[in-house]
């Protein structure tokens, strides 16, 4: 299995997810790996990357919970119990969003743009991973 971290997706990957079906809700795993220190472009900002990134999750939080939606989870990883990969993640959390319409909306808005930058600064790679409540094994 390839695992390849990102902090923005291509083109390509988001039209594909945009472009899905609608639904209804569904929880983004987020599996989040951060920089020692905080790279932003205008400079040292003298926080790390998780202190940056704890700047916009707090505020991304706010439009979560505007839409309707929750944050549900977020803690340290701490262990690996099975499989391997070469650098665990340093976080991860569980946003519930009511609708891909809605986290479409949230991610275009002004607010979210305003906020960007600490995660820009703060993240050195993530994947995301759209699952679909009660559906499973």
């Amino acid at each position: 299995m390839k695992v390849e971290n990102q902090v923005m997706p291509t083109p390509a990957q988001a039209m594909a997810f945009f472009g899905g079906v609608e639904d209804g809700p569904f929880v983004m795993v987020n599996l989040l790996t951060f920089h020692a220190r905080a790279r932003y472009e205008d400079g040292d900002h003298g926080l790390t990357g998780a202190q940056a990134y704890a700047l916009y999750g707090e505020a991304v939080r706010k439009l979560v919970e505007g839409l309707g939606g929750t944050v549900r989870y977020s803690g340290r990883v701490t262990g690996l119990l099975l499989g391997e990969v070469e650098e665990p993640w340093d976080v991860v959390a569980l946003a519930e969003y009511p609708s891909l319409a809605a986290f479409r909306a949230m991610a275009v808005s002004p607010e979210m743009h305003a906020i960007e930058h600490h995660r820009k600064a703060g993240l050195a790679g993530q994947l995301n991973i759209r699952t679909k409540p009660g559906e499973g094994f």
